[in-house]
């Protein structure tokens, strides 16, 4: 399955959390736990996960320079972005937001 296009992104509804990153990254290898016990608590989240790289129209549209980033987005509007989280509180509580934010 191929990346969605930014239009395609930004016409999600609800709470999305997109993470961009590579499957060769060592960031984004010790990110997973953390962001994988984060959404175990966030069904709701739509989790899109994007092989990104350089050139990669998607990560460059919302200006990704270091993986993983996450971006957490409502209604296609970007809430929040973390770079590089480090602690699985920091994810939930941005999905939290997202979630809340709608209300």
């Amino acid at each position: 399955m191929s990346d969605p296009t930014r239009a395609e992104v930004d016409a999600f509804a609800g709470p999305v959390m997109v993470e961009f990153g590579t499957e060769w990254c060592g960031h984004c290898r010790a990110a997973q736990p953390r962001i994988a016990a984060a959404l175990g608590n966030h069904p709701s989240v739509k989790h899109l996960k994007v092989s990104d790289g350089p050139g990669q129209p998607l990560g460059r549209s919302f200006r990704v320079k270091l993986w993983p980033t996450l971006i957490f987005l409502r209604g296609g509007k970007e809430v929040s972005r973390l770079v590089r989280p480090q602690s699985a509180d920091v994810i939930a509580d941005a999905l939290a937001a997202i979630e809340l934010s709608g209300e």
